[in-house]
């Protein structure tokens, strides 16, 4: 275990400069291995001003803003824009100052009925947002009134759930997911697992419905959350499963999540070799049946094998 070290910095301006240096290290190194690093923003006088000493850094261009994921630490229950409010400090600070890829940008809105939405509707279109995610999602009007964004319909609820083929083959749907614990309690329950951690037959049943009807509207499906942040095998052993099942991604709430997650979903190499034989081999079978490995291989298989493949290049 490595000994901890402290630094003292004459003032607060050399340690939020400081601080930038190293965190534009840490990116550049964290990219340079996995092809992408996360950062996590908050607030206060020396964040904000590392934030600041970053966007400044002539350094700065040496990240590659628009592979960077930024996530949300914390926030304050200020009003949009309020200058006390940790993303109003952040976005001035540092995000108005790099080139951060727009196709990357979730913004989640209010649900629907709730007093925010009127404004959270203004706000998503005079912002020109390209991908926004709708909780409680329940009509597909709701999801057009969010146009031109796209939207990732979130089936959270009984109704949600029920309205999943009509949300994905709304032409704003870019995707579907679902929630089981919003689900449980709309339908009045306790807990969306059993008590040796498998969900409840209604939990599983919504997640077939929404992965169902996503692929019925060709739209993909997204898996949802997993909240034991310290069970790592329990993510990457569910990840797996779901990316098996048919599952296009996952939803995240930590960044540590992340790197299982992806690893989860990219298929190991053996299933690659497979499946490129399998595409190569068809390629030699005009009747569109073959022999591979001692295994029939008809066009359901090689539809599978070109899904591997797919997320081998994701």
């Amino acid at each position: 275990m490595s000994v901890p070290t402290v630094v003292v910095h004459r003032d607060a301006d050399v340690l939020a400069k400081a601080v930038a240096a190293r965190l534009i290290t840490r990116l550049v190194d964290a990219q340079a291995a996995k092809g992408s690093a996360s950062i996590v923003l908050t607030g206060g006088t020396i964040g904000i001003a590392t934030l600041a000493a970053v966007a400044e850094s002539p350094a700065h261009d040496a990240v590659d803003w628009r592979r960077l994921d930024v996530w949300w630490g914390d926030e304050r229950y200020l009003p949009a824009g309020d200058a006390e409010r940790n993303e109003t400090g952040a976005r001035k600070a540092l995000l108005d100052h790099v080139d951060l890829d727009p196709d990357r940008v979730i913004v989640r809105v209010n649900a629907p009925g709730t007093p925010w939405w009127e404004a959270d509707v203004a706000a998503v279109r005079a912002a020109g947002a390209r991908l926004v995610m709708l909780p409680k999602a329940e009509r597909p009007e709701d999801l057009e009134a969010l146009a031109p964004a796209r939207v990732i319909a979130l089936c959270e609820t009984a109704a949600g759930i029920l309205a999943a083929p009509r949300l994905a083959a709304s032409p704003s749907c870019a995707a579907l997911t679902w929630g089981a614990e919003d689900l449980i309690a709309d339908l009045g329950g306790t807990t969306s697992r059993r008590s040796d951690g498998t969900y409840h037959d209604v939990a599983r049943h919504a997640r077939s419905h929404v992965l169902l009807a996503a692929a019925a509207a060709h739209r993909p499906a997204i898996e949802t959350v997993y909240l034991d942040l310290d069970d790592v095998a329990g993510l990457t052993k569910s990840s797996a499963e779901a990316a098996q099942a048919g599952f296009s991604a996952r939803l995240c709430i930590h960044p540590v999540q992340v790197d299982p997650v992806r690893a989860a979903f990219a298929p190991d190499p053996t299933s690659v070799a497979w499946a490129r034989g399998v595409v190569a081999a068809a390629q030699q079978a005009p009747s569109g049946v073959f022999r591979y490995q001692g295994r029939m291989i008809d066009e359901p298989l090689l539809r599978q094998a070109r899904a591997i493949l797919r997320r081998a290049r994701t």
